[in-house]
């Protein structure tokens, strides 16, 4: 299946964005762990949160997270401390994904799991059980989903849990998500430095949950901002003081000339008549808006250099040889190096295709991406859309709405 986008003259609407699937499956857990009488109001309508509602409400010991890895490792650590013996598993991409450090954290405090497959890898046999806790030592630049899976379960244990994060911390906004929901939740968190200690302390909402919009569904809509000759976008359900690490592309749009107003129900985007030369960022904290930007910049023609970049060799496909891959497509030279650094300084080279395909090798942040160079190339096609259900159900919809013309 492929999608043809056909950009409107100009983007003048109102969007209500989906909810945060990453507020979401940290509220479900928690919501869990709780045993809360209380609900989550806004919850995410996605796959990667569908998985999660399915696993509680199944009553099956057989969890597939299908291609969910937010999923796969938050309900490891939950699944480590349930009674029961519980399989769990996915996706042939998800086997390829690793999860030795969750398991073997898990497995040190006292969990009792098992390979099923590939030794370091899904799926896996879990048997429930109280852990003990105690402290653990975590290299800083693993997975935020690691660390957050184990602090989430860290008040059930009965020694609690100290991790202590060695060399350089990356996604720290992701673990400050997890820290202040658990805190919205009742619990008290202590970090200092690169130790995280949790006390054994049991959860107590006292309210329904209500999750935020997903800035970094925002990120495409700042992107067709950017690119267009005229637009304002109103998007709704965004928070000024967010805990959300992606919020940062508020301020980073700014060098690609688009200003963010925040209003009571969001924000609205609107055009500057300036941008960069050149951009430079570091985007361990948020690597899910490197696609955005490294899309962006080629179509605008601003040279850049994004460093932090070592988490996408491992997400849904490996985003920095699918990011080349796709560009020069489109016909634009990007360079890597140190599996963490990608780099344009202007080199073009020849079309491969007169109507190139873009694939999205099931990873619904390239068909997003993309889809905005429409408005620059007068359209482009998208091959396997579907994945954009991911976290976004609702994008191709979106589009119509603000005028695109989307056609198989």
């Amino acid at each position: 299946m492929q999608y043809k986008i056909t950009a409107p003259e100009n983007i003048n609407s109102s969007i209500l964005l989906p909810a945060s699937k990453s507020i979401s499956n940290r509220a479900l857990i928690l919501n869990a762990l709780s045993m809360a009488p209380f609900g989550i109001d806004n919850l995410s309508d996605c796959d990667d949160t569908n998985v999660m509602v399915d696993a509680f409400k199944s009553g099956s010991n057989l969890i597939d997270v299908k291609a969910a890895g937010t999923s796969m490792r938050f309900l490891t650590a939950f699944l480590a401390i349930t009674p029961g013996e519980w399989i769990i598993t996915g996706t042939e991409r998800m086997k390829e994904r690793p999860i030795y450090i969750l398991v073997d954290a898990l497995i040190s405090l006292g969990a009792r799991i098992e390979y099923l497959g590939k030794i370091g890898y899904p799926p896996l046999k879990i048997k429930g059980t109280a852990l003990n806790g105690g402290d653990i030592y975590l290299s800083g630049d693993v997975s935020s989903q690691f660390i957050s899976a184990l602090l989430m379960i860290a008040p059930t244990m009965s020694k609690g849990l100290t991790i202590h994060l060695e060399g350089n911390v990356i996604s720290v906004p992701y673990i400050k998500l997890t820290l202040g929901m658990m805190a919205q939740y009742g619990v008290k968190t202590h970090w200092d430095g690169n130790i995280i200690k949790i006390h054994p302390e049991e959860y107590r909402p006292t309210t329904n949950y209500l999750v935020e919009s997903d800035w970094s569904a925002a990120s495409y809509w700042y992107e067709m901002v950017a690119l267009a000759e005229e637009a304002r976008v109103e998007l709704k359900g965004l928070f000024r003081n967010s805990m959300q690490g992606d919020s940062k592309v508020s301020e980073l749009f700014l060098d690609l000339g688009v200003v963010t107003e925040f209003t009571n129900e969001g924000v609205v985007l609107t055009k500057k008549n300036s941008k960069t030369k050149k951009m430079f960022h570091n985007f361990v904290n948020e690597p899910d808006l490197a696609q955005t930007f490294v899309v962006a910049c080629c179509l605008m023609d601003v040279h850049f250099m994004f460093t932090g970049l070592q988490s996408l060799k491992i997400k849904e496909t490996d985003r920095i040889e699918a990011l080349k891959t796709e560009m020069k497509k489109l016909g634009y030279l990007i360079k890597d190096s140190e599996n963490s650094i990608l780099e344009w300084d202007g080199e073009r080279c020849e079309t491969t295709e007169n109507d190139p395909v873009i694939k999205t090798y099931e990873d619904h942040r390239m068909a997003m991406a993309f889809a905005p160079a429409a408005i620059m190339l007068g359209n482009i096609i998208i091959a396997h859309p579907n994945v954009v259900t991911k976290s976004y159900p609702a994008f191709w919809n979106d589009l119509k709405k603000v005028g695109f013309d989307v056609t198989e």
